[in-house]
């Protein structure tokens, strides 16, 4: 007993230490999701969406050279399953970044919100927590079972990319892996005023990094602890649960790696916040603001779910295991994102 506890404390730690860097780049780096769809949509700048695929080409390298060494198994992972839902991830990604543009922020951006002194995030955070959870396991869980079943599509195989192609090739899967990494990390640097970004593209890497150090950490405890831990790395639907739940029950629960995470990110971003001086109280000052906020976070709470990983879960974590449903995942997150924001700009004018 005394092992278990003292492995997930350590487990939840490694989790802290990969969530203090996310954190950071939130507050320091401005790495965002709605952010850079923004900047790209209405702001004339695709620098902070080139940060994204930055990230996303650093954690497929890093993800797959593990791979390439021992240290990480990818279809140890969930995400890398052979059965999986197209329908779920479509689904879930739209209503997830609808409700991200009506929030303002992802569940990842929010918690760094949070560090940066702002109440009404935390507000956002407790809603799209329990709306998670009650998608997940309560309430709706069996809804969510019926109507999107796991195991829409089975492929026999990992649902990933780089095993596919390994399939069809003979190569090994961590040798395209890291291909494909690198060629989206080439394709995001290719312009040299993304080059001369340095410190955007600096801190994407970190992001980047940050994805891999969760594999690598929780690789090695599951080994550690004979297959008690399970291999994952950052995302920010369930994980929102998960703290909230250890916060009020504590004696009765271990620690995990997203607990520890997500304080990462809420300790990464109040650091970050003092540094660039930007920590502030701040708190709702209109009730209409404040309700679409609400709205948002149950509707991000209920889209994680049925998607199975927010913007960092299946747009990072996933993408950098090349599986099935993160561009899928991600794709419509931007498209709901999209029509969100357009509603709160233009309203329900037609398209």
């Amino acid at each position: 007993m005394g092992e278990i506890l003292q492995d997930s404390v350590l487990v939840a730690l490694l989790g802290f230490l990969g969530g203090l860097g996310l954190g950071l780049a939130a507050r320091i780096g401005r790495f965002c999701t709605l952010g850079a769809i923004e900047d790209a949509l209405y702001g004339g700048s695709d620098i902070r969406m080139r940060m994204w695929a930055v990230a996303i080409g650093v954690a497929v390298i890093g993800a797959f050279g593990l791979a390439g060494a021992g240290l990480f198994e990818p279809t140890d992972s969930f995400y890398l399953g052979t059965g999986w839902n197209p329908v779920a991830h479509i689904v879930g990604g739209l209503v997830f970044g609808y409700g991200m543009a009506l929030a303002g922020n992802c569940g990842y951006g929010v918690l760094a919100r949070v560090g940066g002194g702002d109440l009404r995030a935390f507000i956002i955070v407790l809603v799209m927590a329990i709306a998670a959870y009650s998608v997940i396991s309560g309430p709706f869980a069996a809804l969510r079972v019926a109507v999107f079943p796991d195991t829409l599509l089975g492929t026999g195989t990992p649902a990933g990319f780089a095993h596919l192609l390994s399939d069809a090739t003979g190569l090994a899967p961590a040798a395209i892996g890291i291909l494909i990494g690198a060629a989206i990390l080439a394709a995001a640097l290719a312009p040299a005023r993304v080059r001369a970004s340095r410190k955007a593209m600096g801190w994407a890497a970190v992001v980047g990094l940050s994805i891999v150090s969760g594999w690598a950490a929780t690789t090695y405890m599951s080994h550690r602890s004979f297959g008690a831990i399970p291999v994952e790395s950052h995302t920010f639907s369930a994980p929102l649960g998960d703290t909230v739940l250890y916060a009020m029950l504590a004696s009765g629960m271990n620690l995990s790696f997203g607990v520890g995470s997500v304080a990462g990110v809420l300790c990464g971003a109040f650091i970050g916040s003092l540094r660039k001086g930007h920590f502030r109280w701040e708190a709702c000052e209109d009730p209409r603001e404040l309700r679409r906020q609400i709205g948002g976070a149950v509707m991000m709470g209920a889209g994680g779910a049925v998607a199975i990983g927010c913007s960092v879960g299946q747009g990072l974590s996933a993408f950098s295991l090349l599986a099935f449903s993160a561009p899928l995942t991600l794709g419509a997150i931007m498209i709901g994102a999209w029509l969100g924001l357009r509603q709160l700009i233009h309203g329900f004018a037609p398209l």
